[in-house]
């Protein structure tokens, strides 16, 4: 009977991604666990699900074209008319989010919608406790239905 070590080639050479110590544990859990053959595929197939998933969003977000964007300390709250900032700095707690609520910015080209919709993507990296990057990957990666713009429920104007 081959160990781990020898089987881990072949398992690569059929296109098997998961890594070595992985691959190494798996095998001797099933081992000691006497699985079946129909559970030994199994749960391989489980692992390299989850680390083809762990690549591929790797990957996604390693080519997301996201561009940089203006700061906040620089934008104009007056121009050309008057932003509630009050209501945009409310926004920047995510309490939308946790009653499942959309934002819509509205207004007239050039007021800066996006720089405020693009500072707000990045509230939850800014407070660790509420941050729900799953949500914002696809804030930012809106789909294509979604990508006239946000509902709002209830209507926020900024």
């Amino acid at each position: 009977m081959k160990n781990a070590d020898e089987i881990t080639p072949g398992l690569r050479s059929v296109g098997i991604r998961t890594p070595d110590d992985a691959l190494r544990a798996l095998l001797t859990h099933l081992t000691k666990s006497r699985a079946s053959p129909a559970e030994t595929i199994e749960q391989l197939v489980t692992l390299e699900r989850r680390e083809r998933d762990t690549r591929n969003l790797a990957s996604r977000t390693k080519s997301a074209t996201l561009g940089t964007y203006k700061a906040l300390d620089g934008f104009d709250w007056n121009h050309p008319r008057a932003i509630d900032r009050a209501l945009y700095e409310e926004l920047l707690d995510l309490q939308f989010l946790e009653r499942g609520q959309n934002v819509l910015f509205r207004g007239q080209s050039g007021v800066g919608k996006t720089t405020l919709a693009q500072n707000l993507t990045d509230a939850p990296y800014a407070s660790p406790p509420s941050a729900r990057p799953s949500r914002i990957f696809h804030a930012r990666n809106p789909s294509p239905r979604s990508r006239g713009g946000c509902g709002a429920t209830p209507p926020s104007t900024c």
